[in-house]
């Protein structure tokens, strides 16, 4: 049981600060304040283009062109589990329950810059292409006590097999594990994930109508997770008692892991203007992506349970046998011999037995994603979007865009992203900006996104949820060379909900039911300069 906490604490952090803006599962699109305001920009010739609509840029007035954007993003993750073990918590005897974590990312700037000469436009991007914040889960996951619970149920199975091999009440009292599976304990993550994004590329107008792009980003990942789950304790016995009685964190499980990786992302694209209409496209390929972990973790060990059994049965036997009337070396000898006796028996052997097999044939899964010196695979997947715009009027401008990212084929640890639907991620969007004034714009805009998920892929270590946002804002042109701009957009998730039936013993087995769900809130703030 206990390598299934490693397991939950080693896996969990990466779900913890996961990106909270709009786009697939690591990729962040929001990368300008036209975005937060309108949702498409895909078709639209601006200098946002340099991210959206690279080859459209070029159609922009001669000179350099640059933007600053500064963004704060807030979002909570809320699930709800609803276990029957959760209510032998002595702390918190409730089920359901909500566990919640908070992503705060206070200041995500980012630059875009053009200089537009003749048929040419050389373009450079700053971002955070992925990650971008912080996440706080400051009571654990579900997850977590799950095992917690499901531990007890063990220790305590453990413990009546010893005592009825005994003929006597020892670890199943009161004093000791007891009877009931009750337990206690804490636990806390917290994970912090940066995928900054360097861009350069140059667009060409092949004539007034058509022109074409082709870029390099570069990527450096920076990852830090830091987790625990400690003072375990089953009934009045901490667990430590049976695993290293002499050290008293024995039992607790601590990981703190930095990872960093560098990657390189090819793109293209394509930009069509004719009358009042545009249509562009881009395609982004896959980033092969491998971080490298710098990590200090301390793991429990049960390698030595059976001795550290036998060391309490015999400490307890000889106080017992001494207080019947014994010499203390008669006792020693007699709890010696009872102890080695009751340990050997085949019922205990094999409970003990199987409690080790599970421990060894799984502990490389439990450490592998987050051991020391490891490269791990996080693959950024592809990306293809298009988008199509049209001015009825020169005030007004209408947008609409299609984003499809191949998460399936994006190469994760052990593959989780063979567990998504083949199809991957798939966004719509539309959008609309009017000129109220030579001086002011405003804009609104909409977006669908809709994982391909599935039951398999959805737990509390790392889930996304598909979802509506919507955006507004509005321009405020200072000069005909300086524009300032405002916006803020909310995502409202979907809730997905999941059951798993868990077997804790032949014939015995509950229903462990969850319920996910986020809320997002982003604003945002930038001016454009031309020069």
């Amino acid at each position: 049981m206990v390598n299934k906490f490693k397991t939950v604490c080693l896996t969990a952090a990466i779900a913890s600060s996961s990106a909270t803006f709009a786009g697939g599962l690591l990729t962040n699109t929001n990368q300008h304040v036209a975005f937060n305001r309108m949702m498409s920009r895909e078709a639209s010739i601006g200098i946002d283009g340099v991210y959206y609509n690279p080859a459209g840029v070029v159609f922009m007035g001669e000179g350099s062109h640059l933007a600053i954007n500064w963004q704060m993003a807030y979002q909570t993750r809320t699930i709800k589990n609803d276990y029957k073990l959760f209510t032998n918590n002595v702390n918190n005897p409730t089920t359901p329950r909500d566990f919640k974590g908070k992503a705060f990312a206070p200041v995500i700037p980012s630059f875009q810059y053009a200089y537009n000469k003749g048929r040419w436009s050389l373009q450079g991007n700053f971002a955070l292409t992925g990650g971008g914040g912080k996440c706080t889960f400051d009571n654990g996951l579900g997850s977590f006590e799950k095992i917690v619970g499901e531990t007890a149920m063990g220790a305590i199975g453990l413990a009546g097999a010893i005592d009825n091999a005994l003929g006597a009440e020892m670890f199943t009292s009161d004093q000791a594990f007891g009877k009931k599976g009750s337990y206690s304990f804490n636990s806390y993550m917290h994970g912090r994930q940066y995928y900054f994004g360097l861009s350069a590329g140059a667009a060409y107008k092949v004539n007034d109508n058509f022109s074409v792009y082709a870029g390099l980003r570069g990527i450096y990942a920076t990852c830090n997770y830091y987790g625990y789950v400690e003072d375990i304790k089953v009934g009045n016995m901490p667990l430590y008692q049976v695993l290293d009685p002499s050290k008293e964190n024995s039992a607790n499980i601590e990981l703190s892991c930095d990872q960093s990786g560098i990657g390189f992302t090819p793109m293209l694209a394509v930009d069509y203007k004719t009358g009042r209409w545009n249509f562009s496209a881009k395609y982004e390929f896959k980033t092969r992506m491998r971080l490298k972990n710098k990590s200090v973790n301390q793991l429990p060990s049960i390698g030595n349970l059976d001795d550290n059994l036998k060391n309490q049965m015999n400490k307890a036997l000889t106080a017992k046998f001494i207080h019947a009337g014994m010499s203390q070396e008669q006792a020693m000898i007699k709890a010696e011999q009872t102890s080695t006796a009751v340990l050997n028996n085949p019922t205990v052997v094999a409970t003990t037995a199987g409690l080790k097999q599970q421990f060894d044939s799984k502990i490389n899964k439990a450490i592998g994603e987050y051991a020391d010196g490891k490269k791990i695979a996080g693959d950024i997947p592809s990306l293809l979007t298009v988008g199509v715009g049209y001015s009825p009027i020169d005030e007004l401008r209408i947008n609409v865009g299609f984003h499809w990212f191949d998460d399936y084929n994006a190469t994760s640890y052990n593959n989780r992203n063979k567990l998504l639907k083949k199809r991957g991620t798939l966004e719509f969007n539309a959008g609309v900006e009017y000129d109220v004034t030579k001086k002011i714009t405003v804009s609104t805009g909409w977006q669908n996104t809709n994982y391909g998920l599935t039951d398999k892929y959805m737990d509390d270590k790392s889930f996304v949820v598909s979802s509506n946002s919507v955006g507004v804002g509005g321009v405020y042109h200072i000069t005909k060379k300086l524009d300032f701009s405002v916006a803020y957009f909310h995502t409202f998730y979907n809730h997905v909900k999941t059951s798993e039936t868990v077997t804790l013993a032949p014939g015995v087995s509950n229903t462990y039911n969850s319920d996910y769900t986020r809320n997002n809130n982003a604003f945002a703030a930038g001016v454009n300069i031309t020069f």
